[in-house]
């Protein structure tokens, strides 16, 4: 993976986003093996429901894991110098996500060359789920 240039960055620029597939019943089974959160809230619908819920919604990390693959397609993993996140909506089984970051910021951090990025995981009618700031360090 080539590492964009710094030079050739502007603030304003869009890196490249995605759109997951819907979010299902199995991906939260496969989310709640590989993370250990078997909450009944994300897995069974019968609990939600008893809580008033109308469905299991997705962990909030997986939203996180999302934007992470959002920065790692587009920097290798070791560039990332900060990753933060918000969870500011449920994402429900169905939804689809769109990832998305803009470059808001230019800036040399311990004599590095680096942006801000802000980054946004959003349903398909662009209800924020999560929101994000990122810095990464540019060649």
């Amino acid at each position: 993976m080539t590492i964009p240039n710094f030079e050739a960055i502007n603030v304003g620029d869009e890196i490249p986003s995605f759109t997951t597939e819907p979010v299902s019943r199995l991906t939260l089974a496969l989310y709640a093996t590989g993370s250990g959160d078997h909450h009944p809230l994300h897995l069974d619908q019968d609990y939600v429901r008893s809580k008033g819920m109308k469905d299991v919604f997705a962990h909030g990390m997986l939203g996180m894991a999302y934007l992470g693959r959002l920065l790692t397609q587009w920097v290798p993993q070791e560039a990332i110098r900060s990753f933060g996140v918000r969870f500011t909506a449920i994402t429900w089984v169905g939804e689809s996500m769109v990832c998305t970051g803009k470059v808001v910021e230019k800036l040399e951090q311990n004599g590095e060359k680096c942006v801000r990025l802000e980054l946004t995981c959003a349903n398909e009618q662009g209800e924020a789920k999560h929101k994000a700031d990122a810095v990464v360090a540019l060649a």
